[in-house]
């Protein structure tokens, strides 16, 4: 039977025989009980993604993922929910997981639990939950999987090496996920397809640049409640995820500086009217500071001894690896939750330093991601 993947933007045709369903009746979330205030939050993303939902109307007919088991390991929002029903609309069995431990909102968890999928999520997971939750999607013995930062491609290559063969292919949404799995291809690791969505136009261009932009400092300003007029907003890498909190922090009053070990992106970075220099000199000048590299110790303590009192970090990469939180505490002699998602260090020396959603993903950690018209947005195109 032919059968066609729906995920944002991307349409994977194949050719497959079905196979057997394997019915799954479990979920484990914070509380069943936010369902009914889930289930408002999903049909409000439903009314703002027109497009997924005319594929949902179309494919609800037609059933062509019968037959398909579904791992997915996204983020789950009130977007992801929608993606979520809509496979199942299209006949596929789907399991789900979150991508992050600090990205699950519990009451859009607790409606997809309450509609009978089995998820495995809640915010504010462990490590070690975290990858139980992966593990219970896997018992569905997928036939696709679906992606955010590559943790369930390489749980499938590092523990059930043995579930390979039921797997047609599978889909990585992110940047940081993409270089996990093209390292892992370079090595001649990888052993079943992955389309890097990534790597589609209306992705990077769309929904990192504005999407990113915009969530980066919706949850800036729920954790923070700061003026961001006339404050120095320090971005940490000018990939399309930089250009856009770049762009948005310009829009809100800000003076921005970037800082960019690619020499080319930083001379573009200067060509758009920003002051472009190393972190290390940005130290002592920011009063915000956001990373979106990939990469590791974008800020570290070398860094936040230079940085004046006040100064707030955040991190828009995919793990909390960017702003060195360990270096944070060692400079620190007090840490306590201040507001929702924020937590204030009092350094030795006795500055205050702020830190958004542990260090991960500050859009989704202390806000809801990227709005949901994005999601219509990019699959209009």
């Amino acid at each position: 039977m032919q059968f066609i993947l729906l995920y944002d933007e991307i349409f994977i045709y194949l050719m497959v025989s079905a196979t057997p369903v394997i019915k799954m009746a479990e979920y484990k979330v914070k509380d069943i009980g936010l369902a009914e205030e889930g289930r408002k939050l999903i049909d409000y993303a439903e009314k703002h993604m027109p497009v997924l939902m005319h594929l949902r109307e179309k494919y609800s007919k037609t059933k062509p993922l019968k037959g398909m088991r579904i791992a997915g390991c996204l983020h789950v929002t009130k977007e992801t929910a929608v993606l979520v029903e809509t496979l199942r609309a299209a006949g596929a069995d789907v399991a789900w997981s979150g991508c992050n431990p600090l990205s699950t909102n519990d009451q859009v968890a607790a409606a997809l639990a309450a509609n009978d999928v089995p998820v495995f999520a809640w915010h504010g997971l462990n490590t070690e939950e975290y990858y139980w939750c992966i593990e219970q999607t896997l018992k569905n013995k997928p036939t696709l999987t679906l992606d955010d930062g590559a943790d369930l491609i390489f749980t499938l290559h590092n523990k059930h090496e043995e579930l390979i063969p039921n797997l047609y292919g599978g889909s990585e949404e992110t940047t940081t996920g993409v270089i996990r799995v093209r390292a892992m291809a370079e090595d001649g690791a990888l052993k079943y397809p992955i389309m890097a969505v990534n790597d589609a136009d209306t992705k990077h261009l769309f929904d990192n640049v504005y999407g990113t932009g915009q969530s980066a400092f919706d949850g800036l300003l729920r954790s923070t409640a700061i003026l961001v007029a006339g404050k120095t907003v320090v971005i940490g890498g000018y990939g399309y995820c930089g250009r856009g909190m770049a762009l948005r922090a310009r829009g809100l009053g800000a003076d921005v500086i970037v800082t960019e070990v690619d020499p080319v992106r930083a001379l573009q970075a200067r060509m758009d009217g920003y002051q472009v220099m190393k972190m290390d000199d940005a130290a002592p000048l920011g009063d915000v500071f956001f990373t979106a590299t990939g990469m590791k110790d974008v800020v570290t303590g070398a860094h936040m001894k230079k940085m004046k009192s006040g100064a707030i970090l955040g991190n828009l990469g995919h793990y909390n690896v960017e702003v060195n939180e360990p270096d944070l505490m060692a400079l620190s002699k007090s840490k306590k939750r201040v507001r929702n998602a924020l937590d204030e260090y009092e350094t030795h020396d006795g500055r205050f330093l702020y830190l958004i959603g542990e260090g991960r993903l500050a859009n989704l950690a202390a806000a809801e991601g990227h709005p949901s018209e994005k999601y219509a947005f990019v699959a209009a195109f």
